[in-house]
């Protein structure tokens, strides 16, 4: 059984669901607090679940992503250990630079920032992967095409970047989930947030890191198809 460290900072919530959900398909989940950051190399994956980290001072995930606790999280993304961040965790990751991963460590290129409207948003939603299941060891076990039910709880999950990033997100293969209706449609309605290439979800150029703003492990009952994936791939990897 391989084992996986789920994050906590300061201000983080939605770990104890992130862990029982890792735990229903058989890997070894644990809480490491940011007290304990000494102990993050020992494990084989990681999960970043959602929240206010350090209350989101200067941007979602800014202050998280420069703590030392991510320092083994970029040192085992770099070696192939797999990352998943969600909501909070996603912002982190995009702020530490690991996706879409064009950059230097803790320099972003991208970032999810305010909505548009800029006001939070809490509601079910949909989210459909874009990419060839196999693009990412994380989403390998997925059907072409899935569209998973999620829950969008943020008041900065818009996509965000320079021209040039953004052609190179949509043209490079980063682009791993988008918001959809429950159909698979894809629209302007479906994207709660605004945005941009109604990007709910962004892969790195490997495909051992990924950052989801929606919450999969928020719908009842407590079953996802992601984290099934994500857990076959951390025994594959």
């Amino acid at each position: 059984m391989r084992s996986v460290a789920v994050l906590v900072f300061p201000g983080t919530n939605s770990e104890e669901e992130t862990v029982r959900l890792l735990r229903v398909y058989g890997a070894d989940a644990r809480l490491v607090h940011w007290s304990c950051a000494q102990t993050l190399g020992e494990y084989d994956a990681y999960v970043l679940s959602g929240g206010f980290a350090y209350e989101d001072r200067i941007r979602a995930g800014a202050i998280a992503a420069r703590d030392a606790m991510m320092d083994p999280v970029i040192d085992g993304a770099r070696q192939g250990k797999l990352v998943m961040g969600i909501c909070n965790g996603a912002q982190i990751l995009l702020e530490a630079g690991l996706v879409p991963g064009s950059g230097d460590s803790r320099r972003p290129t991208a970032a999810f920032t305010r909505n548009v409207p800029p006001h939070f948003i809490c509601k079910q939603v949909y989210v459909k992967l874009t990419v060839e299941p196999r693009r990412s060891i994380i989403t390998a076990a997925l059907a072409a095409g899935a569209v998973l039910p999620a829950w969008a709880a943020h008041g900065e999950g818009r996509l965000a970047a320079g021209a040039e990033q953004m052609a190179q997100i949509a043209n490079e293969n980063h682009l791993a989930f988008v918001y959809a209706r429950a159909d698979g449609r894809v629209d302007d309605a479906a994207t709660p947030n605004g945005s941009a290439l109604h990007c709910a979800g962004l892969v790195n150029r490997d495909g051992n890191v990924l950052a989801l703003m929606p919450h999969p492990e928020r719908v009842f009952p407590a079953r996802s198809a992601l984290f099934e994936s994500f857990v076959k791939g951390v025994e594959a990897s």
